[in-house]
């Protein structure tokens, strides 16, 4: 009896580890949002298949993407996919710059960022009302949003404009002063 007791708990310890190994490895072996078996030799997706970090980064924008596309399911015009066709076409279009993997790694987090602000997909502070001139006409509303790179976004009436935290022109992470 206790034999099979033993027998029975292992066999159901080896399924369970089975199990998890399947989804690690799934995990794991998880590739980028295409397929890096049928990439052209130079292209910009040989390159990302090549580079663990832009892999990585292709990966969360997939993630990001999907997470975009639920919330956009009643988004009139639907507008994400043909965005995301045209920022692809922008990304793969780095194979015109000299610095070819910095081109693409901030392509990457800049759409991301993108996503995530749009569509809240990350928290926000604010937002902050500001009414210039003396009339709500004039109202803008700012929102932080906490993206990589941090994003701000500024609403006047019917027009939004997004604006990522870049590196300043001489090298100064703008980000820390003040801290």
């Amino acid at each position: 009896m206790i034999k099979r007791m033993l027998k029975t708990q292992s066999i159901v310890l080896l399924l369970a580890f089975l199990i998890y190994e399947a989804e690690v490895g799934n995990t794991v072996a998880a590739g980028p949002s295409f397929d890096c078996s049928k990439v052209e030799k130079g292209s910009i997706k040989e390159l990302i298949c090549k580079d663990n970090e832009l892999f990585a980064l292709d990966q969360k924008m997939a993630g990001a993407y999907a997470a975009a596309a639920e919330k956009a399911v009643n988004e009139y015009p639907p507008v994400l996919k043909a965005e995301q066709r045209g920022w692809i076409k922008g990304r793969n279009d780095c194979w015109k710059e000299a610095d070819k993997r910095k081109c693409v790694e901030e392509s990457y987090r800049r759409r991301i960022a993108e996503l995530q602000s749009r569509y809240r997909l990350v928290s926000a502070k604010g937002s902050f009302w500001y009414i210039c001139g003396g009339g709500p006409r004039n109202e803008v509303i700012v929102t932080f949003i906490e993206t990589g790179p941090p994003t701000l976004e500024a609403e006047c009436g019917d027009q939004v404009l997004r604006m990522y935290l870049a590196p300043s022109a001489t090298g100064i992470d703008l980000s820390r002063r003040g801290k």
